[in-house]
């Protein structure tokens, strides 16, 4: 089976390119880092260890609207799916105000993640 990780950016921010790739890494690694930090060695769903040792896929999608960013969050977090919101803290940008920049979701299998994400733009 197949499987994949999207990355979804919001593009009504404008962001800088650097800045926008920072956050797409973020929510890229998140998910990692969330099950190193759950202590002991880290386990792994079997869609999250095919993916780690066979694609590595990443699709990178977009959205126009915060609105709409975190109602593909909620229906990811729903669907039991790996979901992770990044919200910059404006240290940089957004004149410290923060704010919700993307999501990852997955990795998993992608007729799971695609229930979610099928109707998005390619970024």
């Amino acid at each position: 089976m197949n499987t994949k990780q999207c990355i979804i950016v919001r593009k009504d921010l404008k962001l800088r390119r650097g800045k926008e790739i920072s956050q797409a890494c973020h929510a890229s690694t998140a998910w990692l880092s969330r099950r190193a930090m759950e202590g002991g060695a880290p386990r792994f769903m079997p869609a999250e260890y095919d993916w780690l040792t066979t694609s590595y896929r990443k699709i990178c999608l977009q959205v126009d609207s915060e609105k709409e960013l975190l109602e593909i969050y909620e229906k990811a977090v729903e669907a039991g799916l790996e979901a992770h919101l990044i919200t910059d803290s404006g240290l940089t940008e957004f004149h410290g105000v923060p704010t919700n920049t993307c999501i990852a979701i997955g990795p998993d299998y992608d007729e799971r993640i695609d229930l979610i994400t099928a109707s998005l733009k390619l970024y």
